[in-house]
């Protein structure tokens, strides 16, 4: 089959970059002809066509980060003529790619807008939807100017598919008026490459990870004030977060404060909040709280850790399978919701115990990954995001380290196989060319 995949980012770094390259070279291997549509002139997959469209180097995004050789802008600071000119070149480069390759079989638009309505204007036809959080979340329910665009797409789509049933619900609720929408979305979540993240033996006692975006609402500033509490129990344990943002120095700015135990900043710190990330001054009430409120000797305990916290940048995605198989946990601390968890199925299928935030597709993957598992350990894979988050956070990471070793290996090898019984790229690619031919019977429905 000659199949059509819109993405219009990147092939490395975030989540749906990486789902679309592996989504590309799982169809690839299938034996289709592939044709994907991006902004990457970097990654080449072995038997994918790359396509870049000419945007004019203006590039729209949900979540502001720089990108090498762009001017970024967020979606909602597009001009009407510049998102107009944005769908335009798109639409043209999707209309020649078809052309060239004499016609396309299945197709699939990545995000709520602008990828499905892109494939609607330019004719493709069938053509699957894959709803990536971002868009959805961070674009279409805050800013209802781009609602047009989203039912334009979503009537066109033959399937659509979410990584969850929290997505599919956060979905209906942001297009109230399109009924049909129910009765064309199915659960598709991404996979994981179970060869390249896998248990390797170099794993190193008490290291604990985080991966992600550096933004506020990745609520790592979370994890950094529970590392205290953690490092009074272990004190050999040591923390790695590896990601890029808007963020990073607010974050540096509080473990700076924790590591002088000068508890006065850090509560300065939680009361700027989205300030720290170039938004309004507004606190965050998780970490006010318990700032305002800290464990006794928490300031000693701070100063005590100092040195124990490594900012290790931004990791490509060959580098995040390194660094799994070495950890003892990642943390997934979300305060946002989240359409999948998928750092905490790469986690686990590297032997690393998955501890995330407990809500939307993280709390289902968590759900997913317990069974098989002692009750004591499956309790550790989530916690509530509310008041006490700090303290559940640190309770839960120095649970898993006190453990025997032998009973943390039992649980790693469970997480394993769950992984790999659960996930894989070739399913997900069959899924994608069943929702775009609207063979929907063969998908399950959002719970």
């Amino acid at each position: 089959m000659r199949v059509l995949l819109f993405h219009g980012y990147m092939l490395r770094g975030t989540g749906s970059n990486i789902y679309n390259a592996n989504l590309a070279r799982a169809l690839a291997d299938q034996g289709h002809e592939v044709h994907l549509l991006c902004q990457d002139r970097e990654t080449k997959i072995d038997g994918v066509e790359i396509h870049v469209p000419d945007i004019g180097g203006l590039l729209p995004v949900y979540v502001k980060d720089p990108y090498e050789g762009f001017e970024v802008k967020a979606f909602p600071e597009l001009t009407d003529a510049e998102l107009g000119s944005y769908l335009d070149a798109n639409v043209a480069a999707v209309r020649e790619a078809a052309g060239a390759a004499g016609g396309i079989d299945a197709a699939l638009a990545n995000h709520l807008v602008m990828g499905p309505a892109i494939l609607a204007r330019a004719g493709v036809s069938p053509f699957a939807a894959k709803i990536h959080g971002s868009a959805l979340e961070y674009t279409v329910k805050p800013h209802p100017r781009f609602l047009p665009y989203a039912y334009e797409g979503m009537e066109a789509a033959s399937g659509v598919l979410v990584g969850s049933a929290h997505t599919a619900k956060s979905l209906w609720d942001a297009l109230p008026d399109f009924p049909g929408l129910k009765l064309k979305t199915r659960l598709g979540p991404p996979g994981v490459d179970v060869e390249g993240f896998a248990p390797s033996g170099a794993r190193r006692s008490g290291l604990v990870s985080f991966v992600g975006k550096l933004i506020v609402s990745k609520g790592v500033d979370l994890l950094l004030a529970a590392w205290p509490l953690v490092r009074a129990e272990h004190p050999d344990a040591q923390l790695q977060v590896a990601g890029f943002g808007e963020y990073e120095d607010g974050l540096r700015r509080l473990l700076a404060s924790l590591e002088r135990g000068d508890l006065d900043d850090a509560r300065q710190v939680a009361r700027l909040g989205w300030a720290l990330e170039g938004g309004e001054a507004k606190p965050l009430k998780i970490l006010s709280a318990f700032f305002a409120d800290p464990p006794a000797n928490y300031a000693e305990r701070a100063k005590a850790a100092a040195g124990s916290v490594e900012f290790i940048g931004r990791l490509g995605h060959d580098q995040v399978a390194e660094l799994f198989p070495k950890a003892e946990i990642a943390v997934m601390p979300s305060t946002f919701p989240e359409a999948f968890g998928m750092v905490a199925v790469e986690a686990a299928a590297s032997g690393a115990l998955p501890v995330s935030a407990g809500h939307s597709g993280m709390l289902e993957v968590s759900r997913q990954l317990a069974p098989g598992l002692p009750v004591e350990i499956s309790r550790l894979l989530s916690f509530p995001v509310e008041v006490g988050a700090v303290e559940a956070i640190g309770d839960r990471l120095n649970r898993w380290l006190a453990l025997p070793e032998a009973e943390r290996e039992s649980a790693r090898r469970t997480l394993v196989e769950t992984v790999g019984r659960l996930w894989s790229w070739q399913g997900v690619a069959r899924d994608i060319l069943a929702a775009s031919a609207g063979s929907l019977g063969e998908l399950p429905p959002p719970a």
